[in-house]
């Protein structure tokens, strides 16, 4: 009962995205042109803090850093996103610049929806509507996951439960996430703790067989154990 209760709160992000897949093809092949598709190289810039908000992003394929920078200077890692993820929606709530910046993190393509277009969509086009409610929806159930993680969990657990959420744990084509390019450093951004305290876990989680390096970090399902162990 636990492992179920527990897989329920790690995927809602991929049971949405399985229920409401957007067509992203039909989409652009339809009447309009206030949207293009963008190649980004790793590493490369899709949006700074600060910069003008007109435009929502969606992610056909790659990976999506998403980070902040306060009045002092210091950056912190807010999401990693994956195909299939909307972000830069704040312009639809009268966000007029970035609230912070996006990275592409591998070789990324991203279908660019200019800020009328996408309210004029919404309106027309049930199943990207569908799609992106409940995107919005899974992603404030994961923030409030994210706030209990942090208040009540080890780092030990947040950084599993982190590994677990960044290969799409729970996705059934996909038993053994293969990870985007993440550093030991963003990740204990993300969970909230020391690099030297996320390296000693990943080697206890490499020498348990919960994860491996084979052209890429690969995470196994049983990693899972960590997040419920009391």
């Amino acid at each position: 009962m636990r492992t179920s209760t527990a897989s329920k709160k790690l995927k809602p992000l991929t049971k949405l995205r399985q229920k409401h897949a957007f067509d992203a093809q039909a989409f652009l092949d339809s009447a309009g042109v206030a949207r293009k598709v963008r190649q980004f190289k790793p590493a490369e810039l899709i949006y700074a803090q600060g910069a003008a908000a007109d435009s929502v992003m969606y992610l056909q394929s790659g990976g999506v850093k998403l980070t902040v920078v306060n009045e002092a200077g210091k950056e912190a890692v807010v999401a990693i996103l994956g195909p299939g993820d909307f972000f830069g929606e704040g312009c639809l709530a009268s966000q007029s610049v970035r609230f912070g910046t996006a990275t592409a993190m591998t070789l990324t393509t991203v279908l660019v929806i200019e800020k009328s277009e996408m309210f004029k969509v919404l309106h027309e086009e049930h199943d990207l509507s569908d799609r992106f409610i409940g995107f919005m929806l899974a992603r404030n159930i994961r923030i409030e996951e994210d706030l209990v993680d942090q208040l009540f969990n080890s780092s030990e657990k947040r950084l599993a439960r982190t590994l677990l959420l960044l290969a799409r744990y729970g996705k059934e084509d996909q038993p053994h996430g293969l990870l985007p390019k993440v550093s030991q450093e963003v990740l204990a951004e993300m969970v909230g703790t020391t690099r030297s305290r996320v390296n000693f876990f990943m080697n206890k989680f490499r020498k348990l067989g919960f994860i491996k390096y084979n052209g890429g970090l690969q995470v196994n399902t049983s990693l899972l154990s960590v997040v419920l162990h009391e």
